[in-house]
């Protein structure tokens, strides 16, 4: 126990005075949001990578899902690599860096308010933003509160208590630049700490080879003609295995904490690397946790109160790894949500000051009220989540798929066509933002889907809905949309959209 507390103790120490010594890059509302523009490849990547993965996946996530699907559940981890990092970078990070930056937008709200002139769309999305945010960080709070109850037999409101104040402490002090680095050094010791762990709990098991055979005579109750379900190819549930891949892979194009990382990219050297790393960092953090989750059959045994998904990952640590590696363990969990907590508090007070209350209420507000409305309702947002999390009957992976479900789903297309597609119109804005919510909403009430499922489907009507509608209605005046796509023609020896321009030191 004095190991696991020293490690926690340096932990929190690094952590807070990387805030302190990062507050000088927070000095205006630009830096603070967003690092002034000049993050480098390795920060944006990692601050990429570790917003992606929290206590949500390695707890959550990989529990229920590595129960429910067996080893083909690292397809989702895959999938995260593939289309939530590589092809995001691909698609979106170019892009995004040179219309936001023609457009000197520091949020999606504001981006959606210029590219589609429309306030109330900025108002709107910044209130959609600030509210399904939360239960997202939420379930960020609830995981971590479940392994540190394991680790150290301490009540979970505490440890809530504990994580929200550090929280708030490197974030509000450091902007951020603070996340950045923080997101750095996290994200090392997340890819330092995965192997060990998958090592000692496939070792806890006889092995690989005995772990698999193990797993592969237990029957699946979705699936009792298939033998070996849970170590066959596609599991006992393909269809539902295919809307998880959808739900946390696509659904990364269209949350603005994730796509804001593209806001802050220096050049075009941070572009090519950054996808590299990002995509590199997710196949081994994202698939590691979600082949981890595969054997939570062998070690948890449902009790009379029926499976409890958010402590299965909990119970294999306990019952694998000795009290020094569940110390590592500790750590890296702590580390992937420390560093999603600080994204998603940057990202909504942030939208929630800039594009909700100045533009209705103080519309004069001066640059440095800005920076105390924004590191207030930082505490707000930070306070709504743990009130949320401390509910007893709240699942880690309900929340978040609502978050991601109703954010990516009024999102996605709007954001994704804005930047491609010159047609694109406020009306079909205003409809994806309705489908989007209303969709994962109803689910929540009547329940006609699981929330993973719902939330797949309202990002794929988003990206039929959009087109669909934007040929059916008004266009934008077309100046003003040849204007806004002229960034992309800018020649920096070659044209915009293919190269960024440099940013001074």
């Amino acid at each position: 126990m004095f190991v696991k507390v020293l490690i926690l103790v340096l932990f929190f120490a690094m952590t807070a005075g990387i805030g302190i010594y990062c507050r000088k890059h927070a000095a205006n509302v630009g830096d603070f949001v967003l690092g002034g523009r000049g993050v480098g490849p390795w920060l944006t990547a990692f601050a990429y990578g570790t917003s992606y993965f929290s206590a949500v996946v390695f707890i959550g996530y990989a529990g229920q899902f590595g129960w429910n699907f067996g080893v083909a559940a690292t397809w989702i981890g895959i999938g995260n690599a593939l289309i939530g990092s590589l092809l995001a970078w691909v698609i979106l990070g170019r892009r995004t860096r040179v219309m936001s930056k023609h457009f000197e937008s520091a949020t999606m709200p504001d981006f959606f308010s210029k590219r589609y002139l429309s306030g109330p769309l900025k108002v709107a999305s910044s209130v959609i933003i600030f509210i399904f945010l939360v239960p997202y960080s939420a379930s960020v709070y609830k995981g971590l509160s479940g392994l540190f109850s394991m680790a150290f037999g301490v009540d979970f409101t505490y440890c809530m208590i504990g994580m929200a104040v550090l929280t708030g402490i490197y974030v509000i002090v450091g902007g951020y630049m603070a996340t950045a680095v923080n997101d750095l050094v996290q994200g090392a010791i997340m890819l330092l700490g995965i192997a060990g762990v998958i090592g000692a709990v496939l070792q806890s098991q006889g092995g690989f080879q005995e772990a698999l055979a193990a797993l592969s005579v237990i029957p699946a109750e979705s699936a009792p003609d298939l033998n070996g379900a849970y170590s066959s190819f596609f599991g006992p549930d393909p269809w539902g295995l295919l809307g998880v891949v959808i739900l946390t892979s696509l659904g990364t194009w269209g949350l603005p904490q994730m796509v804001h990382k593209f806001y802050t990219i220096k050049n075009e050297k941070a572009i090519k690397a950054g996808t590299v790393i990002s995509t590199m960092f997710a196949l081994i953090i994202a698939g590691g946790s979600y082949f981890m989750g595969a054997f939570g059959r062998l070690f948890y045994k449902p009790g009379e109160e029926g499976i409890q998904f958010d402590a299965i990952v909990p119970e294999m640590l306990r019952q694998s790894l000795p009290d020094l590696l569940i110390g590592v363990v500790v750590i890296l969990v702590l580390s992937a949500s420390m560093s999603t907590l600080s994204s998603l508090v940057i990202a909504s007070s942030s939208t929630f000051t800039l594009d909700f209350i100045k533009p209705l209420w103080l519309k004069k507000m001066r640059p440095k009220s800005q920076m105390i409305w924004i590191k207030s309702l930082c505490g707000v947002f930070v306070l709504l989540s743990v009130l949320i999390a401390l509910n007893p009957n709240s699942l880690i992976s309900s929340l978040m798929s609502l978050s991601w479900g109703a954010l990516a789903g009024s999102f996605l297309g709007p954001f994704l066509y804005g930047l491609f597609w010159k047609k694109t119109t406020r009306a079909a804005v205003w409809v994806s933002f309705v489908t989007g919510i209303g969709i994962n909403v109803a689910n929540l009430f009547l329940k006609f889907a699981p929330p993973t499922t719902a939330g797949a489907v309202s990002m794929l009507v988003s990206l039929v809905i959009v087109p669909a509608v934007s040929l059916l209605t008004p266009k934008l005046p077309k100046d003003y949309v040849e204007e806004a796509f002229s960034c992309y023609e800018e020649e920096k020896n070659a044209p915009h959209k293919f190269v960024l321009d440099e940013v001074s030191e």
